[in-house]
């Protein structure tokens, strides 16, 4: 049986904010870092803009527009010392749950070996 693809947003902002700390980036350039570093984590973007503006509500990024180049203005995003502070927790959080991860896959492993006597 294949696993049933479902779309998780957890870890949604703990990724967003890990962009941020490489670099500034407006939504759709963040959406294109999903698509090309994480080809398996499926997110549309008006997730991520709701996800910007919560982030932004809790201080954890600040945004600014860039209105030099020729077209429409851009809404850049950018993290925020508290949304370093963040990203450390995500950090624990994510460290927590892997661990957690290897638990199950070592039990189901054993399991499987065990039902293959």
């Amino acid at each position: 049986m294949k696993p049933k693809s479902t779309r998780t947003y957890r870890f949604l902002p703990a990724y967003i904010l890990l962009f941020l700390a490489e670099k500034n980036l407006y939504g759709l350039a963040i959406l294109n870092e999903f698509r090309s570093r994480l080809p398996n984590y499926s997110v549309d973007g008006s997730v991520i803009y709701r996800t910007l503006q919560e982030l932004e509500k809790d201080a954890f990024v600040k945004s600014y527009w860039e209105i030099s180049s020729p077209g429409p203005a851009t809404k850049w995003y950018e993290i925020t010392e508290s949304g370093l502070h963040k990203l450390t927790e995500y950090k624990g959080l994510i460290e927590i749950r892997i661990k957690n991860f290897e638990f199950f896959l070592e039990t189901y492993k054993n399991l499987k070996e065990k039902s293959d006597d």
